[in-house]
This record gives C-alpha cells, sequence and structure tokens, in this order.
C-alpha cells in the first residue's frame, strides 16, 4: 500500500510503500491497550450490565471498528459477541445529538457529581 505524508526527519511530503505485515505490526501495542482497557472495564461492571452485555453483546464505533478483524480479536478477548455499529463514524455524534435534543426526558440519567450543572 503507497501512503503518503510528512516525513518526519526531512519535514517534507514523501510517499512510501508499507505491507500489510507492517501495519499489523505499528498497531499491536495500540490494540493491546484497547483491549487491556475494555477487559479491565468488563470486570468492574455491574451486574445488571453484565448481563446486559452477555445479551446484547459490545458494540463498536468509531475509526478503530473499521480495522478489518478488530471485531474478532475483541470478542476473542472478552468472549462476547461484537457488533460494529453503522456508521461507526458518525453514530457517537448523531446518539448525542438526539440525547441533547431531547434533554428533559433524560435529565434523570445525568451526573450531577461530574460537572453536568
Amino acid at each position: 500500500m503507497e501512503i503518503a505524508g510528512r516525513d518526519t526527519i526531512s519535514g517534507l511530503p514523501r510517499k512510501i510503500v508499507i505491507t500489510s505485515e507492517e501495519i499489523r505490526e505499528a498497531l499491536k501495542e495500540p490494540i493491546a491497550g484497547i483491549i487491556e482497557a475494555v477487559t479491565s472495564t468488563l470486570e468492574k461492571a455491574e451486574p445488571e450490565l453484565a448481563a446486559d452485555l452477555i445479551e446484547n453483546g459490545l458494540h463498536l464505533a468509531g475509526g478503530g471498528s473499521l480495522l478489518r478483524g478488530m471485531d474478532k480479536v475483541l470478542a476473542n478477548a472478552t468472549g462476547l459477541k461484537v457488533i460494529r455499529a453503522d456508521e461507526p463514524l458518525t453514530c457517537v455524534a448523531r446518539g448525542t445529538s438526539v440525547y441533547l435534543e431531547n434533554l428533559e426526558l433524560w435529565k434523570d440519567t445525568i451526573d450531577h457529581s461530574g460537572g453536568w450543572e
């Protein structure tokens, strides 16, 4: 795959060819961090949330969810069904918009101890 960017040494624009293996190697550590964060969070989940996750699975959103095989990696690490959100790059923003447009309906879900006044 050919990629273009700025050479960090010379500062000049440059194109290089990288392999799938080089990409996989570069992503190993960040993906391991994601897995650690997810499993650590799941270990602390309330029983009701754990039951919901077992029933409905873990939903992925954002650009990282578009990484090929990310759903399988997280499914193997957690034992949960993993589903990538429809339109993962915009679903969080759209959901937040719905929440804010209907704030009166959701006011009881706001945690006032963390800065929402």
